[in-house]
């Protein structure tokens, strides 16, 4: 998600305090995904006391482009996205991807790629080098900074495929539209590896697909389509708000690959609080960033993630703290003694299950090494 200015007059949070009927939720949309959801929003929006509301159990707080929230309950969201389920696997929206592949040999230009032949084959993609699919978060495109970061940081690492994937419906105003696409845009993830993988000899054994936010969903539903088991998903602060931790067919889960390591930076607010990944890393907690300053609507902590990682690949710097679970990470209850875990590290896979702390400056460099 992109950082968000705040028009809300009470913190964090702002309810429209107008109530429609309910009943427009209860209809099948019949122009698109757009208007329905927001009908549904504004009539929930009191649907629940205050007090009584938890986000991501009972409801969500769904973000607004314009930096505001609206709480919507579980049970009026839920009925809404089942119905919009169906639109999209009738094939009545449209879903589209675009791929853009970085080597060495083009480190900052993007070659625009397709699941055909002549594409790949003309293209710089070496199938002895491993690769790396970047998946970015709602009204994000592939220019986005984390996928310079991200693809930066890998390539300074040495030769790999990093192929950045472009889903327009993460550009939509309204955020639900957005989640709706999820699950069609893993797929379309998915027909990609599994081309590379049996069409070019791509290897699944040293395969990561990392995504932010929104991105790190469709990262789950890359995994799950997939012929054959991804090696490691990243999944940087996995979206909350309309995800439910109990659905985790409809969602990143720690089965979605060999190795799933979630990095989480807003837990309860933009995140998952709660742990996601095989190796779950809370850096300061997993609430809220050091550095990020007023940060009201959680964007700042939210995109922190991203920059952790990148930070990580390159310089190997983020020592962690083995917790007993993941409330003791989030409450820094952890003891003091570093382990030999180092949050994003490439041989995680082979060695990391549980939940760590993550001591983080608030500037770069971020890691910190005891």
């Amino acid at each position: 998600m992109a950082s968000q200015a705040v028009s809300s007059k009470k913190p964090l949070f702002f309810w429209h305090s107008a109530r429609l009927p309910v009943s427009p939720c209860n209809h099948t949309p019949d122009n698109g995904l757009n208007s329905k959801l927001q009908l549904c929003l504004t009539a929930s929006a009191y649907a629940l006391d205050e007090a009584d509301r938890v986000n991501g159990e009972n409801g969500w707080y769904v973000p607004q482009q314009d930096g505001t929230f609206e709480w919507v309950d579980k049970d009026v969201a839920e009925d809404w996205m089942e119905k919009q389920e169906l639109l999209e696997s009738r094939g009545l929206t449209t879903v589209p991807v675009t791929f853009y592949l970085y080597t060495s040999s083009n480190p900052t230009k993007g070659q625009k790629i397709k699941a055909n032949y002549n594409s790949i084959n003309n293209s710089n993609f070496n199938s002895g080098n491993p690769t790396r699919f970047v998946i970015h978060g709602w009204t994000q495109s592939y220019t986005a900074g984390m996928n310079k970061d991200i693809r930066a940081a890998w390539l300074s690492q040495g030769d790999y495929n990093v192929i950045v994937v472009d889903w327009a419906r993460a550009r939509s105003v309204d955020y639900a539209t957005s989640v709706m696409a999820v699950a069609a845009t893993g797929k379309k993830v998915a027909n990609m590896i599994n081309f590379l993988n049996s069409d070019f000899g791509m290897s699944l054994d040293n395969l990561y697909v990392i995504g932010h936010s929104l991105g790190a969903h469709v990262s789950g539903y890359a995994g799950k389509n997939t012929n054959g088991q991804i090696y490691a998903i990243i999944g940087l602060d996995p979206a909350l708000p309309l995800f439910s931790y109990n659905s985790p067919n409809k969602r990143l889960s720690s089965t979605d690959a060999w190795y799933v390591e979630s990095i989480q930076t807003n837990g309860g607010n933009l995140g998952f609080l709660k742990p996601i990944g095989k190796g779950a890393f809370y850096p300061n907690g997993g609430k809220t960033q050091p550095g990020c300053f007023l940060d009201v609507t959680g964007a700042c902590s939210h995109g922190r993630s991203t920059t952790y990682y990148a930070e990580a690949v390159s310089q190997d710097n983020f020592g962690t703290i083995k917790c007993g679970d993941y409330q003791a990470a989030v409450n820094d209850q952890c003891g003091s003694t570093y382990s030999g875990v180092r949050m994003g590290a490439d041989t995680n896979a082979y060695m990391v299950a549980g939940d760590f702390y993550v001591p983080v400056n608030s500037n770069s460099p971020y890691g910190m090494i005891n």
